[in-house]
């Protein structure tokens, strides 16, 4: 169902949070949209995402994946709206995004750096089926030959498959797929409307078959939740199984507006490690660094073994991979 929804003047417009003062509003089955021209394409990745990334550019903001822990949930704030409750619901929409990246990709100062595509939100989530933004976004790149990732958990991506490898021809293209942990319980629990981590597993797969370089990107690590040796263990063979070239393990970060949202979320479900984590975290977003150096190291010595990063692996598959998928 579709409602458009213009953005009343005078005293009601007032007492609306400000996006909705400033964007056309659509309703798709429960999920409101917020469609707005980008007032910039290419935006700064911030040195304490850990990621391997300066630059990224979104289609969206806000996520229908819900993840209790995302930690895009305080560009909400703002917009006036409620990191928490707000973020899975209301979604802003670039709808020029491809437009304006173009522009930018063709100035003299854009010096060429990867970009990373889906920072601010899921780029394949729900709203992509009905806006598609992506093929403008990734054709606007293949323009410019200019390389990029993409950053997902949804099977939606492979809507692009033959896209992505005709733009693979002309410039650097690979895929990042969220995968902190393989616990669907802990998933149901803190990433309600994600794909599975099987289902997560089964895209680094296809797109890797296809010619498409594609990593796991190993987060979030929760603390005293999916840190333990049989759950590191576990996430790292399985991304083996699904031949991703890379695992970048990432622990949990806390910024505004996430660590209030994932905090709640634990005292309700795990109370007794709320001490715990605060021991851990102090009054700061980054757990301790001990911790994050030991989390890291464990990743690094399990990726080792098991021969991610490398075309001679020691470890070898008892079955194919996709029927050892389809087990699992």
């Amino acid at each position: 169902m579709q409602e458009p929804l213009v953005g009343a003047g005078g005293e009601a417009a007032a007492a609306r949070p400000r996006i909705e003062r400033q964007a056309v509003t659509r309703v798709f089955d429960g999920i409101t949209c917020y469609e707005v021209p980008a007032r910039a394409a290419l935006e700064r990745v911030p040195e304490a995402a850990e990621l391997p990334f300066a630059w990224g550019a979104s289609p969206y903001r806000g996520c229908e994946a819900g993840c209790g822990y995302c930690t895009a949930r305080r560009g909400h704030r703002y917009l006036g709206l409620d990191p928490g409750t707000d973020f899975a619901t209301k979604i802003v929409v670039k709808t020029d995004l491809a437009r304006r990246l173009r522009r930018e990709l063709a100035s003299p100062r854009w010096g060429g750096d990867p970009v990373a595509l889906g920072l601010t939100g899921d780029c394949y989530q729900p709203a992509e089926e009905i806006y598609r933004l992506m093929p403008g976004v990734i054709r606007a790149l293949a323009d410019a030959a200019n390389p990029f990732t993409v950053l997902t958990k949804s099977p939606l991506v492979l809507r692009d498959l033959d896209l992505l490898r005709d733009v693979a021809k002309v410039t650097q293209v690979g895929a990042l797929v969220s995968v902190g942990f393989v616990d669907d319980r802990v998933r149901r629990a803190v990433e309600p409307g994600a794909a599975t981590p099987q289902r997560r597993l089964e895209i680094c797969a296809a797109l890797n078959e296809a010619g498409i370089p594609c990593g796991v990107l190993m987060a979030p690590i929760l603390p005293l939740i999916t840190d333990s040796t049989d759950h590191l263990l576990a996430t790292v063979r399985r991304a083996a199984e699904a031949g991703a070239v890379s695992v970048t393990p990432i622990v949990l970060r806390l910024p505004a507006g996430a660590r209030e949202w994932y905090l709640r979320w634990l005292e309700r479900e795990h109370p007794g490690l709320v001490p715990r984590y605060q021991a851990l975290y102090g009054r700061g977003q980054v757990a301790e660094e001990g911790y994050r150096l030991r989390i890291a190291e464990q990743v690094r010595a399990l990726a080792e073994t098991y021969g991610i990063g490398r075309d001679a692996r020691r470890w070898r598959r008892r079955r194919s991979p996709a029927r050892q998928l389809a087990l699992v």
